[in-house]
């Protein structure tokens, strides 16, 4: 991880995400992080996780200099969340949530997954947690990946979504981001938080994303919904230097198509399940 993070670093790269899975069932996790911190060029360091084990590890992780955190969390229904993710956890994540806004976290990021017929009814009470904490609540499109049974009636549009805040809150404003982000935020007036749309399938932003990922397995994904991946551990093992290393991921790079294949066709495209792309 620590090779291939410099390698990037040098390249230009200057956030790096840990993801999963669950990156905090990792016992080396708030070494990783400390680690990176020391990476010269790298900006932001950032966690994306499930919440679990979050409010535990927290203060180690801050002190090892995590800038960023993203929280997933799909329901505010604790019997619910016990049906979503098949155990109880839901307290543990809500105190995770809050020992992080008591850590000086601004915003604290939540990733909501929603899908029609299991938590669009709920998507007010998510915008009502940013009246009075420092959240910004993520709203993501329901998107195709092999095994969570997509289909096109499941998933709620971003435009959907937002009309349906609107009915309560038809103040709502849109709130500038930078070019590569991959949420368009926005803002009730007086709310100390904010929310956002990640909305890779009804509008996607291919042409602004940035982003590269390496899987918990060492293969490089220039585009989450592509199938092609690079298998960077297996160069890692053979002793390639850091120049062949280079080139590998610029080619890989340099095949980045101009945007995904569109939601009906990803659908139907052999790809791993999100729990084993990891990164």
């Amino acid at each position: 991880i620590l090779t291939l993070a410099k390698l990037f670093v040098q390249e230009g790269v200057d956030k790096i995400r840990l993801t999963g899975g669950e990156p905090l069932i990792r016992p080396d996790v708030v070494d990783i992080i400390a680690q990176l911190r020391k990476l010269e060029g790298l900006k932001t360091t950032a966690i994306t996780t499930n919440g679990i084990n979050l409010a535990r590890l927290l203060p180690k992780l801050k002190e090892a200099g995590l800038d960023v955190l993203n929280i997933s969390l799909d329901t505010l229904v604790p019997a619910k969340f016990e049906f979503i993710v098949r155990r109880k956890g839901f307290h543990k994540v809500m105190e995770g949530i809050h020992r992080a806004v008591e850590l000086g976290y601004n915003p604290v990021k939540v990733n909501c997954v929603v899908m029609r017929g299991l938590n669009e009814d709920e998507l007010l009470d998510f915008v009502a947690l940013t009246e009075k904490q420092p959240l910004e609540v993520r709203f993501i499109e329901y998107m195709p990946f092999d095994g969570n049974k997509w289909n096109f009636k499941k998933m709620v549009s971003y435009q959907e979504m937002l009309d349906t805040i609107r009915q309560k809150w038809p103040e709502l404003e849109t709130v500038p981001t930078e070019i590569a982000s991959t949420s368009k935020a926005y803002k009730v007036p007086g709310f100390q938080g904010q929310i956002g749309f990640i909305t890779s399938m009804s509008d996607h932003f291919c042409g602004s994303c940035n982003r590269l990922r390496i899987t918990a397995d060492g293969n490089l994904k220039v585009c989450l919904f592509g199938n092609s991946e690079v298998s960077l551990r297996d160069w890692l093992r053979t002793g390639a230097s850091e120049e062949e290393l280079k080139q590998v991921i610029g080619a890989a790079v340099g095949r980045k198509k101009k945007q995904h294949a569109g939601m009906f066709s990803i659908s139907q495209m052999k790809n791993r399940p999100m729990i084993l792309i990891g990164g």
